[in-house]
């Protein structure tokens, strides 16, 4: 399991507050992608900028993907680019893949034989890692969480003390800069769809 996979299975457990959002948790999980390749040194930052490294196939498929989608060209991309354009739908990716290798499955709500679907994590040991990293607030897992609504928001003395390195703090801040802005864009159009209304409500 990789540290996007983790993320994706904590965001898929029940939970009081209800589901994640979908395009929170993409740009979340592509944030947890380049973390995962930083730490398999497949890509180093300059500045805010993805240098690939050699490029490799990791044994994780997804992981893999990222891999190759990396832009290996000069001035290479910048962190927030690349969480936009790998991000683009990446949590029904992640969903398929869990689907796909039997770590997700579809149950039904009630007793009723047409009831809603809802998705299920399978008991995995990869779902007890994940939870296990949750429970002992392993800090970069706990941050990626905090930006799409899991849990709470590390305090900027935890931050500074737990973030290991520039890179890290770097794409963490970006993940959440990414997360606030596409918040920014619903409440726009909220307000221009709810402005649009009105005009046909003036008699």
């Amino acid at each position: 399991m990789t540290t996007a996979k983790d993320l994706f299975s904590l965001a898929m457990e029940p939970r009081p507050e209800g589901a994640v959002g979908q395009g929170d948790l993409s740009l979340s999980l592509a944030g947890a992608e380049l973390l995962d390749l930083l730490t398999a040194r497949a890509v180093a930052l300059d500045g805010d900028r993805v240098v690939p490294g050699p490029q490799q196939a990791p044994e994780d498929r997804l992981l893999a993907a990222a891999d190759s989608a990396l832009v290996r060209q000069v001035p290479y991309e910048r962190v927030e680019d690349w969480l936009w354009r790998r991000g683009r739908d990446l949590s029904a990716a992640y969903q398929a893949a869990f689907e796909e290798d039997g770590l997700l499955t579809r149950a039904r709500r009630g007793r009723l034989p047409f009831g809603t679907e809802r998705m299920e994590l399978v008991d995995t040991p990869g779902r007890s890692r994940a939870r296990s990293r949750w429970e002992q607030e392993e800090p970069v897992l706990v941050a990626l969480a905090a930006a799409v609504g899991i849990g709470r928001d590390p305090s900027d003395d935890e931050a500074a003390t737990a973030w290991d390195g520039e890179e890290v703090a770097t794409v963490l801040a970006a993940v959440n800069d990414a997360v606030m802005e596409l918040e920014a864009v619903r409440q726009r159009r909220s307000i221009e769809n709810a402005a649009f209304a009105n005009v046909w409500r003036i008699p």
